[in-house]
């Protein structure tokens, strides 16, 4: 599109990783917009419907998009990415955008990582809009608003054996199409947004992602937009979020596109503008609340192990635990909350580098015959000062009791947040964990995906 000023595209650095994103607009309110499958900054300007809809945004909002890892003008990467990748990366580009809150605009594939955001960060967003986004990519037996995961492979081949001729595009786009022009636009948009090799790995990794246990820890206000003939997302996506987000609004709209840059798109904005500005500013959360993982461990039989030693040699022998411990907890960008005598409650933003912390626990432990078992579970935790307390932290600790020397146990909901990780479970079966109503599935890693 020509006649118009492009924002510059800037890099920062999410781990080794350059995430690259633009800053534009002129409102005063930050507008966080997460794409979907297909991103890429540039050729975003180049298709009149995407530019004009950038631009009306930028009207309203100070803009800040980005490319995810691995597509569009952000680096290629090796495998696949996991969802607290994805976050890490939202919180760079809103530090390196000097952004301290921000609503969020999430479209499709979007919306699962900005829900983990908004609950693991609830001080970074003000509130959330979801556009036809889904709780999990692909569907199951008890979530049938997606095509079911049996389909899978052959869907994905599909794609893989289209991809850079727009046809993908344009089922996302309106029912008919699109003209020659826009076609041959999107086309290049898929060629530069990924590999047909790359989007086979996205849409694969997708396949473990799902956000339905934490969606009661969403507590911003939400705002969920659903096109009723949606080929992609269908709308029972948009209705199984408006049922399980506390404070969402649900805005289902009778078109089709998947995109929101046609068809309806004045009501599409007059919705985001309205939704994101009235009484924002006056809006505050509870800051001592948020999404997190809790780890603890124990040392496995530690009341014999002190017998055995004595008072001063067991001494010794928790100095280099903790000297093992604390670093290690660190290094996986954990805090340790309080040492237990015999082990520890640790924290973390993130589910998989709780559970990769752990196991390097248990491996580094096990060289000075200091065995332990360990048990982790993802849920709301609420700060008392440098202690933590909440439903999360007793069920993490229950989960361990369930645990034998040298194993790491987790919930289903921690397994369920470990998209793109690449690790594999094995159900250790389901237990009735100590002052709890429910009966818990336990899951323990057996290892990592070969392919």
């Amino acid at each position: 599109m020509t006649g118009i000023k492009r924002p510059e595209t800037q890099y920062v650095m999410s781990g080794d990783v350059s995430i690259a994103f633009q800053v534009f607009g002129t409102g005063q309110q930050d507008l966080l917009y997460v794409p979907g499958i297909i991103s890429h900054l540039e050729t975003n300007w180049d298709e009149p419907h995407s530019a004009q809809f950038l631009l009306e945004l930028g009207q309203h909002f100070r803009v800040i998009i980005l490319d995810k890892r691995g597509q569009g003008m952000s680096d290629r990467i090796e495998g696949v990415t996991t969802l607290e990748e994805r976050i890490d990366d939202l919180r760079a580009v809103m530090q390196a955008a000097n952004s301290q809150r921000a609503s969020i605009f999430a479209l499709s594939e979007g919306g699962p990582v900005s829900i983990l955001f908004a609950a693991t960060y609830p001080q970074k967003v003000e509130r959330l809009i979801l556009f036809g986004a889904m709780a999990k990519f692909w569907g199951s037996d008890d979530y049938p608003h997606m095509a079911h995961i049996k389909h899978m492979d052959k869907a994905i081949e599909n794609v893989v054996t289209h991809w850079g001729k727009g046809l993908f595009a344009s089922k996302a786009g309106p029912l008919g199409g699109f003209n020659t022009e826009t076609q041959a636009l999107f086309a290049k948009a898929e060629r530069m947004a990924s590999s047909p090799s790359g989007v086979k790995k996205f849409m694969a990794a997708n396949s473990l992602i799902d956000v339905r246990p934490i969606l009661a820890d969403v507590k911003q206000r939400t705002l969920v937009i659903q096109r009723r003939h949606d080929q992609l997302v269908r709308r029972g996506n948009g209705r199984y979020f408006a049922d399980h987000i506390e404070n969402a609004t649900y805005l289902e709209l009778p078109t089709s596109s998947h995109m929101p840059q046609f068809e309806d798109v004045d009501v599409v904005i007059d919705a985001i503008v309205q939704f994101a500005q009235v009484s924002a500013s006056s809006e505050t959360l509870a800051m001592d609340r948020k999404l997190s993982t809790a780890l603890f461990t124990d040392i496995v039989n530690s009341t014999q192990k002190l017998l055995k030693m004595g008072d001063q040699d067991w001494r010794s022998m928790l100095d280099k635990h903790d000297a093992i411990v604390n670093p290690l907890v660190a290094s996986y960008k954990g805090r340790v909350v309080k040492n237990t005598g015999d082990g520890i409650l640790a924290l973390f933003d993130g589910p998989v580098r709780a559970l990769q912390c752990a196991l390097k626990l248990v491996e580094e432990l096990e060289k000075i015959n200091l065995p332990i078992r360990a048990g982790l579970h993802v849920g709301e935790v609420v700060s008392r000062g440098e202690d933590i307390t909440g439903i999360a932290v007793n069920i993490a600790a229950r989960v361990m009791d369930q645990a034998n020397a040298g194993e790491v146990l987790m919930t289903r909901t921690l397994k369920d947040l470990t998209g793109g990780s690449q690790m594999v479970f094995e159900s250790a079966g389901e237990y009735e964990l100590k002052g709890l109503s429910e009966n818990f599935e336990l899951f323990r890693s057996v290892g990592l995906a070969t392919h």
